[in-house]
């Protein structure tokens, strides 16, 4: 198996992994009134292997987080109860969980806002309303170190829950990349303007987060080339160099970034002469890639020295097993889109089969 990139052992940091493919975040509206719910219990559970990495379904950190019917949280006691048997059963079998904390930022409106106010984010741009977005309100000054400290309580409860560590989620369009971007922000305080400026909340994030779980239990994620819910930036590359360099002071367990060739939920037709190899070089902990991966790209990136880890998604979704199906090079069950985003809590969900039960 150690001829198979994909399959071969790694250390990231504390944590020995007997593989790299790495089950990336998906969103998946399976969880009722922001629980996670018993089924997450088994979905997990079968895609975890003895020593292999899952990052969970982008998780809210309080409640003004939430852009999506269904989605999980953990700013309450309720909550993190409800995690602690899904991360048990993931380590019953050997796994290791981490939790994506997410804040939706803009991408939201009044009906998941507490009190129906309007969404928060770095500015009062809004979406086009085909999104089904409210305009949002831009963050004073003064109240950016409260959403700071949101993140680091829920990384506080994701470790209380069992989670082996977090993933900031600054990827996407959502809270952290619409401070990124220079498409969004348009702030002229200490948070807008320049790179620096622009990079500002992110790293008071990372701090926090690491000051209160320990920098070895985090990872971010980021996706400097997307332009989803209209999250470009004029110069992606110099963006991700920047926070790839910047983010090695803070000796966090990785670094999680997407493809060029990826867009929100699409992949491009085609990414031009963009590449993270600039960002895996200056970031000197373990790079994770994300997006369009297969079998064999993925052990090519490996082979290449491109990247650490491999996290796969939808192939993932449709292969509970697919560290072993890679093992085997046998063919992977095909997903179906029209399930991903359904709250049902089996199909589309649990009901994607195993190859000994074909």
């Amino acid at each position: 198996m150690a001829e198979i990139p994909l399959l071969s052992p790694y250390k990231m940091g504390s944590f020995h992994l007997s593989h790299r493919t790495v089950l990336a975040p998906l969103t998946r509206f399976r969880s009722y009134g922001n629980i996670p719910q018993p089924h997450a219990t088994l979905y997990y559970s079968q895609r975890a292997t003895k020593g292999g990495l899952l990052i969970s379904e982008a998780t809210g950190i309080s409640d003004t987080a939430q852009g999506y019917p269904d989605t999980p949280g953990i700013w309450t006691k309720e909550q993190v109860e409800a995690w602690k048997p899904i991360v048990e059963a993931v380590h019953k079998k050997g796994g290791i969980f981490f939790c994506q904390l997410w804040h939706v930022g803009r991408v939201s409106n009044y009906g998941f806002q507490p009190n129906g106010q309007a969404p928060i984010s770095s500015t009062d741009k809004g979406l086009a309303p085909e999104t089904g977005c409210s305009p949002p309100r831009r963050l004073r000054t003064d109240e950016i170190p409260q959403i700071v400290n949101d993140f680091k309580l829920a990384a506080r409860n994701a470790i209380e829950a069992g989670f082996d560590g977090v993933e900031i989620h600054g990827a996407n369009g959502y809270m952290l990349d619409q401070f990124l971007k220079d498409q969004i922000n348009d702030r002229t305080d200490e948070y807008g303007g320049c790179l620096e400026n622009r990079c500002r909340f992110a790293f008071e994030v990372v701090e926090a987060v690491i000051n209160e779980i320990g920098s070895d239990k985090v990872g971010i994620r980021l996706s400097p080339f997307a332009d989803f819910m209209d999250s470009a930036d004029s110069n992606p590359q110099a963006l991700g160099l920047y926070m790839a360099e910047s983010l090695n002071k803070y000796g966090i367990a990785y670094c999680h970034m997407v493809e060029p060739r990826v867009n929100g939920n699409e992949d491009r037709v085609d990414s031009g002469s963009y590449s993270l190899l600039p960002m895996r070089k200056a970031f000197k902990g373990t790079f994770i890639t994300a997006g369009g991966y297969n079998r064999e790209s993925g052990n090519i990136a490996l082979a290449d020295n491109h990247a650490d880890l491999i996290a796969f998604g939808r192939l993932f979704l449709a292969n509970p097993d697919l560290p072993k199906r890679f093992e085997l090079n046998v063919p992977l069950n095909k997903y179906d889109r029209s399930t991903f985003y359904i709250s049902d809590p089996i199909v589309g969900y649990t009901d994607y089969p195993f190859l000994d039960s074909l």
